[in-house]
């Protein structure tokens, strides 16, 4: 997968994720990473998927609509991708913690959905449900944060609820904040995040 990694200060922190959102890079989240951890390695991945010349992690068949099978898909790759890169670069394949944006959000909850080793923790900004009806792995000792608009016209709050109870079910540690910015990723939740984080 078309990435960059780069290396951090120090060793015993986590490896941040990035996963950007419809349409971004992989340079989108760099200034996020360096907000929540700087001394942390990062790992920023682009989309494998085109939806009309813009990178994506799955495919859709509508706005909010995913493309299960492809997500399944593209779910595994994502998480081979990691495997490789830990022995590439030499990070801790069991020390992630994913900063998602939007679609990116939503590929990264899939992964604790399907992989019950796939990350330590994550901060998943504006996600949906990517998948229902599954039984997800046992995630005790998880750590999620849900940054989530209230008036979001592309997540419904009640995505956000629900997801926060499906990761709670399968035993993850879920924090849930709001927003009242619509579907934009704001500074102030940015905040949140990066303060959630370094309280770990």
């Amino acid at each position: 997968m078309r990435h960059l990694f780069q290396q951090g200060n120090d060793p015993t922190r986590p490896t941040l994720l990035l996963l950007h959102g419809t349409g971004g890079t992989e340079h989108d989240l760099l200034p996020l990473a360096s907000k929540v951890d700087p001394e942390a390695n990062v790992l920023s991945v682009r989309g494998n998927v085109l939806e009309n010349g813009m990178p994506r992690f799955f495919k859709r068949l509508a706005e909010g609509v995913f493309d299960e099978e492809d997500l399944v898909f593209r779910t595994k790759e994502l998480n081979d991708f990691l495997d490789q890169a830990a022995t590439e670069y030499g990070f801790d394949r069991y020390n992630i913690y994913a900063v998602g944006y939007s679609n990116g959000a939503n590929i990264a909850a899939s992964l604790l959905f399907h992989y019950e080793d796939s990350l330590k923790g994550a901060m998943l900004h504006h996600p949906m449900v990517p998948r229902r009806g599954i039984e997800l792995p046992d995630l005790t000792g998880k750590q999620v944060f849900i940054g989530a608009g209230s008036n979001d016209p592309i997540c419904p709050a009640q995505e956000s609820e629900d997801l926060k109870a499906l990761l709670e079910q399968a035993g993850a540690e879920v924090t849930l904040e709001w927003e009242t910015n619509g579907h934009h990723l704001t500074f102030s939740e940015v905040e949140k995040a990066s303060a959630w984080y370094q309280s770990k």
